[in-house]
């Protein structure tokens, strides 16, 4: 049955596509005087080819999404019971790019399990791209799930001639988060924070993650005191107070490896839930080794739970170099919500090529390895009081 519904799915895209083809071919065969440009004929095709998409290939699947989800629809819209959620909630960011529900329905299937979070990166910026994503949101929307968003506040693409006073590029990185403080990127915070209020559902929006780690992200303490951080982070949440988005819930996600939390922590009031990645490299890289998820997170989880919120795994992962990726995963979940009943949500990191630690792209796809998804469903059964979801296969 799987077998014949992936194929059914290859051929509603492959319709989906001709439409697609089709409607740039109508299009380009009529009069001039109703010729456009070509980016716009070819987003209204792309446009055709997403909506066929949702229509066939997600409302014709066996069992819609929307029936999956009946349970989430009770604390979907409310943010307080989002957050205090007693159930757990399952979500995955992957490389759809935003543009197909292709992957995340793949990965659902091979887990038996409807992801309540779809999670995108979006980085600050002038360019269209750095928007409010209102388009991905909407879609994410729309197929019964909530979006949560890592905002990155990289701020090498403002230029001084809409954001007078931030400096050259050259050193802009310096201090960037007392430049934020400052209100230096008001006008981008205000515009983003009105289209954040205007969508009018929960988000979770993960501002600077990592922000204790000196080496990878530019607003880590290479640049930013912990004191810098905390005080850009007050002005980011005040401004989104001051316009009425009272629908973000405010996620703070430092690096387990580099401590520190306490100092980085921008206090209760700003802060609805904590997170963390929790990726496993393994042997892929120089500086890496095989991790188990207790001696990534568990080592950890007192410290961060002194802070009495509700907790994320953010970024959940394991590449397959150095030991046995079904056994870490089988590890990680088994007794999991008894171990760390903080705990309330969970989003697999599923990308096929990534490149963000090193130039070498590695690969964390899971939806096609049996081993590792027979041995999270077969965890995942043990979990029937802390999990909503149709039966595990």
């Amino acid at each position: 049955m799987k077998y014949f519904n992936r194929i059914s799915r290859y051929f509603y895209v492959a319709i989906a596509l001709v439409l697609g083809y089709l409607v740039v071919y109508g299009l380009s065969m009529v009069s001039e005087k109703s010729k456009g440009p070509i980016e716009t004929v070819l987003t209204k095709a792309g446009t055709t080819v997403q909506e066929v998409e949702k229509t066939i290939i997600l409302d014709q699947r066996e069992g819609t999404r929307e029936d999956k989800l009946v349970w989430f629809k009770e604390i979907r819209t409310n943010k307080k019971k989002l957050i205090q959620s007693k159930i757990i909630l399952f979500g995955a960011s992957d490389d759809s790019k935003k543009e197909s529900y292709e992957n995340i329905i793949n990965l659902e299937d091979s887990l038996s399990l409807t992801f309540p979070i779809i999670h995108i990166y979006q980085a600050w910026g002038e360019k269209p791209e750095q928007e409010f994503p209102i388009k991905e949101l909407n879609a994410i929307h729309e197929i019964g799930s909530i979006p949560m968003v890592t905002w990155e506040p990289w701020v090498s693409d403002f230029t001084v001639e809409n954001f007078p006073g931030i400096g050259a590029v050259e050193t802009r990185d310096k201090s960037s988060f007392t430049s934020i403080a400052g209100g230096l990127y008001d006008s981008f915070l205000k515009k983003w924070a009105k289209s954040a209020k205007n969508f009018k559902h929960p988000i979770y929006l993960r501002l600077g993650h990592e922000m204790n780690e000196p080496y990878r992200y530019p607003w880590g303490p290479q640049n930013d005191t912990p004191q810098e951080f905390v005080a850009g982070w007050k002005h980011i949440h005040e401004v989104f107070e001051q316009v009425g988005a009272k629908n973000i819930i405010w996620v703070w996600s430092p690096h387990t490896a580099y401590g520190y939390f306490d100092a980085y922590y921008p206090g209760s009031d700003n802060v609805d839930v904590i997170a963390t990645g929790i990726l496993n490299f393994g042997t892929s890289t120089s500086w890496s080794k095989w991790w188990t998820f207790s001696e990534i997170f568990g080592t950890h989880y007192k410290e961060l739970a002194t802070f009495n919120k509700p907790m994320m795994i953010a970024e959940f992962g394991s590449l397959k170099t150095g030991g046995d990726r079904a056994k870490w995963f089988g590890d990680a979940l088994t007794n999991l919500p008894k171990k760390y009943p903080l705990v309330n949500s969970i989003v697999f990191f599923h990308y096929s090529g990534d490149k963000t630690t090193s130039d070498k792209s590695v690969n964390w796809y899971i939806k096609d390895d049996k081993k590792v998804t027979s041995k999270i469903k077969e965890v995942l059964k043990t979990w029937d009081s802390v999990i909503k979801q149709p039966k595990l296969k």
